[in-house]
């Protein structure tokens, strides 16, 4: 397990315990990081371009599209077709968003580990959240399908109103509502925007290796603790 330095705080190697952080709450990003939702977004980002007549993406390509909300997913998809494309992204949105609404469960499961690990937080106290660019309506829907609906405390996909990650007003919105300062908070993500996001809340911050970006997009953009498995990060809470 790596150092982690923030600002003048150092958390050590958690197994010489050393003194650490007592976290209050983890909030969590969730495509890529709680569950597996690239074929849900591959499959409706596909059949959206597929009723526009336009080519369609691989999965690699959507893997890469992804974690900056629907909105930028699109144009990057409309993009690959073609800069021209551009111009419909508002026709793209009305599809995508029908398509998706419909189709945003499919295929999706935990990552492996995922499930243990939460049921290990709460029964520790943690106060548990999620964080989404998903739409929100669907980031719900997403999270209370898989999780069920007493497993956290609150569940926030992208809303009008609210700047997306990696702007931190959401999460240190979300934080507050768990009754835990920035530093008492956990931030765990799988992305490049999940590592800004949590260094713009000044949060300690995860990355995850198992989900959309991998190890070297999240030593890339700086990230402080990088994980392998949802079991190192009970290891990290526990010790």
């Amino acid at each position: 397990m790596k150092f982690l330095r923030l600002h003048t705080m150092i958390i050590v190697d958690y197994r010489k315990g050393y003194e650490v952080t007592m976290y209050k709450a983890c909030i969590f990003d969730l495509d890529g990081t709680l569950t597996n939702t690239l074929d849900s977004l591959v499959y409706s980002t596909n059949e959206t371009l597929k009723e526009m007549k336009l080519p369609q993406i691989s999965e690699e390509q959507c893997r890469l599209f992804v974690g900056n909300g629907a909105r930028v997913q699109m144009e990057k998809a409309l993009g690959s077709s073609g800069s021209e494309n551009l111009d419909r992204i508002e026709e793209a949105m009305q599809i995508y968003g029908r398509i998706f609404d419909a189709n945003c469960t499919y295929h999706v499961v935990p990552y492996e580990g995922i499930t243990e690990m939460l049921e290990s937080m709460k029964n520790r106290g943690l106060k548990l959240a999620v964080l989404s660019n998903k739409p929100h309506k669907q980031a719900v829907h997403v999270v209370e399908t898989i999780f069920g609906k007493e497993t956290f405390q609150w569940i926030q996909g992208q809303i009008d109103t609210v700047p997306r990650k990696p702007d931190p007003t959401a999460v240190l919105q979300i934080a507050e509502k768990l009754g835990a300062t920035p530093e008492e908070t956990l931030y765990i993500g799988d992305s490049e925007v999940d590592v800004a996001t949590g260094k713009n809340a000044q949060m300690h911050t995860v990355g995850v290796t198992w989900g959309f970006r991998g190890k070297e997009v999240l030593e890339d953009a700086g990230a402080e603790l990088i994980v392998d498995s949802p079991e190192e990060i009970m290891n990290m809470i526990e010790d």
